[in-house]
């Protein structure tokens, strides 16, 4: 069945229904909507949303929808953090790669899926394009499939595809994706990411996230030979690496010779250059974040971020005190397959202060702060006064570590809590 407009596709939506909808950079908003546009005649509808990007908030999620929609998240979206900290919405903690099973095993019971993805292809498949993480188990789960087609929507490659014949209902838009600007590396961005560059060695497959330190690391791999690209995101960063050959995927165990992500953000050049090309795959988040799947990989890399880590080893990367930002995402997933790998890394990179110049090495983690990596995963914590590795190293031997590489004007006051805390332990190390 198929529908000329957004009101009469989202007509299938019945009071109770839980829908899972599409993140990365092409969030389906038409639908969304179109659904808000019949609250008064609807109850009790959850909306489960991943990683996003828009610059709207999200319409279904305001104070006065709360009995018509839920707003629930798996990784808190852009567009719904002003939900968040109003009440309006909630979110589920869950390391990103076992959403997946959740919807296949119904402890997350999914009735709907809304998409919005590519025109068709000559064989009548439409393309998941942005975001295959989520979306692509639970249109496996839905019993109703709605879409916005867009033909600004690239046609990725990879299993992320589904026949038309499949989507319940549909309507064209043509609306252009939203784009994430490719951030610059600063001095400081640059210091933090030669230092991470110094300890990848050629013919390493890399996960790397987004920001100034992860496009700085990739700046300075600009010499090296025989990468591969076994991520999350695939962002503009890696373009330069890619076109050059530095990453040809050639050592690759799973999947050699392509690049393998489970969604895409950045520039419509990103966009064009993925759209038919067959080095680079989308996949399911299940299959990307694996770390049984990781660790295949020669020496697989994971470069990611913090907003605070204790002195002994806790990692914040959700929250800040008691408000949720983002969430967990990949990066537990990826840290552990890194180091179950022969030769795998793990990289936690951040400046040392934030934009406030407060330490982002604290003695104690904000009250309510999540811990997303927990201290017994860590291995080299880097901001741009140096790199240490605290594998296998004591309570008060991390302390003493991470204090060498926090800001000068933190540390008088760090080590003094180290001295409270560790006592003796910590003394004898100085």
């Amino acid at each position: 069945m198929q529908y000329s407009s957004p009101q009469e596709a989202v007509s299938l939506v019945k009071s109770g229904d839980t829908i899972v909808v599409q993140g990365s950079t092409s969030i389906p908003v038409v639908l969304l909507k179109a659904l808000t546009e019949r609250a008064a005649e609807l109850r009790n509808v959850t909306l489960i949303s991943g990683f996003g990007v828009h610059p709207e908030d999200a319409p279904y999620a305001k104070p006065e929808l709360i009995d018509s929609f839920r707003a629930l998240s798996i990784f808190v979206p852009n567009n719904l953090r002003h939900a968040m900290r109003d009440g309006s919405a909630d979110t589920i903690p869950v390391f990103l790669g076992e959403v997946p099973s959740l919807f296949r095993t119904r402890q997350l019971p999914v009735d709907v899926a809304f998409l919005q993805v590519s025109t068709p292809d000559e064989e009548g498949f439409c393309s998941f394009g942005m975001s295959a993480d989520i979306a692509f188990s639970a249109c496996e789960c839905a019993h109703t499939i709605i879409a916005q087609m867009n033909a600004s929507v690239p046609h990725t490659q990879g299993p992320a595809k589904i026949h038309i014949s499949k989507i319940t209902a549909w309507c064209r838009v043509d609306e252009p994706l939203v784009e994430v600007p490719t951030p610059t590396p600063s001095a400081i961005d640059t210091r933090i990411g030669n230092f991470i560059a110094n300890e990848i060695p050629d013919g390493a497959t890399l996960q790397i996230g987004v920001g100034g330190i992860p496009n700085a690391v990739i700046n300075a791999l600009s010499t090296h030979q025989h990468l591969g690209l076994h991520t999350e995101a695939i962002t503009d960063g890696v373009l330069p690496l890619i076109r050059k050959g530095v990453i040809d995927n050639s050592l690759k165990k799973v999947l050699p010779g392509k690049s393998v992500g489970s969604l895409v953000l950045g520039s419509r050049a990103l966009y064009d250059y993925i759209d038919y090309n067959n080095d680079i795959e989308i996949h399911d988040v299940a299959f990307t974040n694996d770390p049984q799947v990781i660790r295949q990989n020669p020496c697989p890399m994971s470069i990611n971020s913090a907003l605070e880590i204790d002195l002994t080893g806790q990692i914040c990367a959700d929250s800040i005190g008691d408000t949720v930002i983002s969430g967990v995402g990949g990066q537990h997933d990826f840290f552990y397959g890194s180091a179950l790998a022969e030769g795998g890394k793990c990289f936690l990179a951040m400046q040392s202060l934030t934009s406030k110049g407060q330490s982002k090495i604290v003695a104690h983690l904000q009250p309510g702060a999540g811990v997303v990596t927990t201290r017994f995963q860590p291995q080299y914590i880097v901001t741009e006064h140096g790199i240490v590795y605290l594998r296998n190293k004591s309570l008060a031997e991390r302390a003493k570590l991470l204090i060498s590489i926090a800001d000068p004007s933190a540390r008088e006051q760090l080590e003094r809590a180290a001295v409270d805390r560790f006592g003796i332990a910590f003394l004898r190390l100085k």
